[in-house]
């Protein structure tokens, strides 16, 4: 790994994004590079004026609110990394546990790693969240023959060339199952790291719910279905 792009999906983020771009751009990852680009998905709170004022980032503006899955594909087709990870612009992630990622990776240990909360230090998450949250890895363990602990976890490190020919879909929340059964049915086997985690409450602007739980299944099982 020479370079690493770090994409940061973001919509409605105002409390956020100012100091996540700011975490992320302290971030030292020497001996490899970053380079920051930043997706938003058509904020209407003023989030895209915050993005602007950024240096020394990439910035995508999406006409239309299309989704945390489509926002990503917007970002792929900018980034030159070698690698890539996904970040999430609500602060739930710590930037600094992205060295924990690349780690195993410039140890020649993984090609593919994920973060897990469950493994790591956590605040408690909502029950219905957790529950659903075990419930889908458990799904995708059974239908995908592995053992992953944190199927929908945000931190996913890929080569960049795998990324980019996993022909993704899914616009919305269904990218974080969509992106996993193709990695797997591939032949692949994934790496996991414990990483911290801080979830965010309803009031706070947490956004997936239990419709974003149905569509997840049905991701599991149509890709699971398709040849």
């Amino acid at each position: 790994m020479k370079k690493l792009s770090i994409i940061i999906p973001a919509y409605n983020e105002t409390n956020t994004i100012k100091t996540l771009i700011k975490k992320v751009k302290r971030l030292n990852l020497k001996p490899v590079a970053t380079e920051i680009i930043v997706v938003d998905d058509a904020s209407r709170d003023g989030t895209a004026r915050i993005i602007k004022k950024e240096p020394a980032i990439i910035k995508i503006f999406l006409n239309q609110n299309c989704g945390k899955g489509a926002a990503i594909q917007a970002g792929l087709k900018k980034a030159t990394g070698d690698y890539i990870i996904i970040q999430d612009a609500d602060l739930e992630y710590d930037p600094e546990d992205i060295k924990l990622l690349v780690k195993p990776v410039l140890d020649k240990k993984a090609q593919i790693v994920y973060g897990s909360r469950f493994l790591g230090p956590h605040k408690n998450m909502l029950f219905w969240h957790y529950v659903g949250n075990k419930l889908f890895s458990l799904i995708a363990n059974f239908l995908y023959n592995t053992t992953l602990s944190d199927m929908e976890v945000c931190y996913k490190l890929l080569p960049s060339k795998l990324f980019k020919s996993l022909n993704l879909k899914e616009p919305r929340f269904g990218f974080d199952p969509e992106i996993t059964v193709k990695i797997l049915k591939q032949g692949y086997r994934i790496y996991e790291v414990p990483i911290s985690y801080a979830g965010r409450e309803f009031h706070e602007g947490k956004k997936i719910t239990w419709v974003d739980g149905i569509k997840v299944l049905w991701v599991l099982l149509k890709y699971r279905l398709l040849p």
